[in-house]
């Protein structure tokens, strides 16, 4: 038992937090809870005067201005439906470029001339607030002196309630932008790109004699997790101001005996887990699925499909939610793509498709793939997005957190491509030369018992090391990092998946125009992007070196870090694209450029200075009361002529390792101090290319010492501790 582990008032406190978890939850009813503290359309609905809903609705559905008369009235609702709740103040909730969600809150409480006070909510503060923008990223879109910055309702992600113990705050969801109008934010461009597909979407459905009101993607995002006692958490400095653990050996059971994945799940986190998703339920957000994952103590937690920005905001509070309620069971979450090395990382699965508003899946094939012509259409425009926009998908998701994670035999390689399965690669590959004349059939699973019956088998299986997977009605972005929010990536696949339908549209239009039969030009169209696009399709073992050589044949990308891939986001291609569809002007793409190369430098220097101080004050200074505990035995044990031949090899090899340790760290100080220049590229190229070397230098000794260090001296708590204790 570890030094840290004992450091606990009892087994006991370990085990059963002061909380009294075990027992103490209460059935509910999903039905009747489900969306209670959320204001979502019918709630407005229910209250709005029918005039006055009809004209909201032209706003939500139809991209109507919102009268000012109407935003008063839903404002008046919906201050009485939040202070009916026990809400004292509102925010304007939105998501600027730190990839985290900000408010600030205001009372709904206003004095009055009699000296007393009433509670007052217009159409102006929900339409409009007016946070400090100052200490917000910006990326040079604004200077620092210039303060101001607006946040904007967005009335089709519905408001919702957070509560605390001691009061409650009504969050309304809104986009973020400066006082010039450059969008501060992830959710305006999101928004920017759900109108481009939607416009796009309607003119390719047009073609196909389709009625819409309107296309929207929309997504579901899986959240992997790892929950570990807090006692560890504060004993680890690399873990509270990272995220993740700079050193640790590997314990002699990690994830081999894969005995975790899809296990029981203990009762502590069972109950964290029910409590978890009880509060995302009161606020509607349609969490479907709960399980273990590959790793010890990686759990997963999953919602079914709702509209992008909705997702995206659904996203962010799951995230909060699971924070917070964690600490109630004395668990920690953490959301890192890769909180401790040499087991399996964490992702954040984006499943994406596009819809109808009546229900239509544009992603859904026929029973027969090669004969449904609409979905073919739009299966081939995300063949052609894919390929042709393999570089912003990955700067999109390019992260120094993500790249401990991408390629590393446990996720999607950073080598962008789209798995398709056995029978619908089989007809694009038809397609290809032409004509498709047959197609692989799914049959019957037999399961070798009369007593199991037999379940239709899907005709291609699942890739679980591709980084963008048809999956039967939607295609599954697997490289999306754990940490981050859905936005971006999203508003990249929507708007490179508008550029390729306007691409075929062009192309049908023209031929119908002279006078080609719809059969015939679509034939065409799917044929031309196939071939061009082929290259992007890919079945086999994403992680295999055969891949690697393969897709440098190919002329496909292979981005492995973050700078590698970031530098592609600002490429003229990329910039003309945004700027296309109005989606980022060149100015806010330039800034999400700079502000993302900062983050990344900040992050990899917090964890390079980290890892010095751990090394410094924790680690060698218990290596060295170790060594010395060793040197008074062998001195002791000499004059009494003992054999200490094992305590002098012992001794020897923890001096070497200790040296080795001091070594690396007078690297990494001197890597820490220079910082490669005043510009911020320069430095981030500094830390990629010197501190990132020189952090793994010392942990390696670090970690070398760990399995030297009597278990009593070593001062952090090790992976055996933080994995399996629950």
């Amino acid at each position: 038992m570890s030094k840290a582990y004992k450091r606990f008032d009892s087994l006991a406190a370990v085990k059963e937090p002061s909380n009294g978890y075990a027992g103490d939850s209460k059935p509910f009813d999903i039905l009747k809870i489900f969306g209670e503290n959320t204001f979502d359309m019918t709630k407005l609905k229910e209250r709005l005067p029918k005039s006055v809903w009809k004209e909201l609705k032209k706003t939500i559905t139809d991209n109507a201005p919102l009268n000012q008369d109407v935003a008063d009235i839903v404002a008046s609702v919906m201050k009485d439906w939040a202070t009916e709740r026990g809400a004292t103040h509102y925010t304007h909730w939105f998501q600027p470029l730190t990839g985290f969600t900000a408010e600030k809150h205001d009372s709904f409480i206003t004095p009055n001339q009699g000296g007393g006070a009433i509670a007052e909510f217009s159409g102006k503060e929900l339409i409009q607030g007016e946070p400090d923008a100052s200490s917000f990223p910006s990326g040079g879109l604004r200077p620092t002196f210039e303060a101001r910055g607006y946040t904007a309702w967005d009335p089709t992600s519905p408001a919702f309630i957070m509560e605390n113990e001691n009061g409650s705050t009504l969050c309304i969801p809104t986009a973020f932008a400066s006082w010039k109008g450059d969008a501060l934010d992830f959710k305006t461009p999101l928004l920017r790109s759900m109108e481009a597909i939607n416009e796009q979407g309607l003119r390719a459905l047009k073609l196909f004699n389709i009625d819409a009101k309107r296309v929207t993607s929309t997504v579901g995002a899986e959240q992997e997790y790892f929950l570990l006692d807090k006692e560890f958490y504060y004993r680890r400095p690399d873990l509270m101001t990272s995220g993740r653990t700079l050193f640790g050996a590997v314990p002699p059971k990690g994830q081999e005996m894969e005995d975790h994945y899809f296990g029981s799940i203990p009762d502590r986190i069972l109950a964290f887990m029910l409590e978890a998703e009880k509060e995302l339920y009161r606020l509607g957000v349609p969490v479907k699925t709960r399980h273990n994952e590959v790793a010890p103590s990686q759990y997963e937690i999953a919602p079914i499909f709702e509209t992008s920005n909705i997702a995206a905001d659904h996203q962010q509070v799951t995230m909060q939610i699971l924070s917070k309620i964690a600490r109630k069971y004395d668990l920690v979450c953490l959301l890192h793509e890769k909180p401790f090395a040499g087991i399996n990382g964490s992702g954040k699965h984006t499943n994406w498709s596009i819809s109808t508003s009546e229900g239509m899946n544009l992603m859904e094939p026929g029973d027969n793939p090669h004969s449904n012509m609409v979905f073919l259409f739009f299966c081939t425009a995300v063949i052609r997005a894919v390929y042709k926009h393999q570089d912003l998908l990955r700067a999109a998701i390019a992260t120094a957190g993500n790249d401990h994670r991408l390629g590393a035999n446990e996720a999607p390689p950073a080598i962008i491509s789209i798995f398709l399965g056995d029978q619908l690669d089989d007809v694009f590959q038809q397609l290809k030369e032409g004509v498709a004349t047959s197609s692989k059939k799914g049959g019957l699973l037999g399961l070798g018992s009369p007593v199991l019956p037999t379940l239709p088998k899907h005709a291609g299986d699942r890739n679980r090391t591709s980084p963008f997977a048809f999956t039967g009605n939607k295609f599954e972005f697997r490289a999306v990092g754990s940490n981050q929010s859905i936005s971006l990536p999203v508003t990249c696949l929507n708007t490179i998946m508008s550029d390729a339908i306007d691409e075929m549209c062009t192309i049908l239009e023209a031929d119908l125009a002279n006078g080609v039969d719809f059969e015939s030009a679509l034939a065409a169209v799917i044929t031309k992007m196939v071939k061009e696009s082929n290259a992007i399709l890919f079945n086999g073992d994403g992680y295999s070196d055969e891949w690697q050589v393969e897709a440098a044949k190919r002329g496909l990308l292979n981005l492995k870090t973050t700078m590698d891939a970031l530098p592609y986001l600002v490429h003229e291609k990329n910039i003309k694209l945004f700027e296309k569809f109005n989606v980022l002007s060149e100015r806010e793409v330039e800034s999400r450029f700079e502000i993302f190369v900062e983050q990344y430098f900040k992050t990899i220097n917090i964890e390079g200075e980290t890892t010095a101080v751990i090394a410094k004050t924790m680690i060698l200074p218990s290596a060295v009361r170790y060594l010395n505990e060793l040197a008074a035995l062998l001195d002791r044990g000499g004059k009494l002529s003992l054999s200490v031949k094992g305590t002098q090899k012992i001794a020897e090899e923890l001096a070497n390792t200790l040296d080795e340790l001091i070594d690396s760290l007078e690297v990494l100080v001197a890597q820490n101090a220079e910082l490669g220049g005043d510009e911020v590229l320069e430095k981030a190229k500094h830390v990629h290319a010197n501190v990132i070397p020189a952090m793994a230098g010392v942990r390696s000794a670090a970690d070398k010492l760990e399995k030297l260090v009597a278990d009593d001296y070593w001062p952090l708590p090790t992976y055996r501790d933080m994995l399996f204790v629950k």
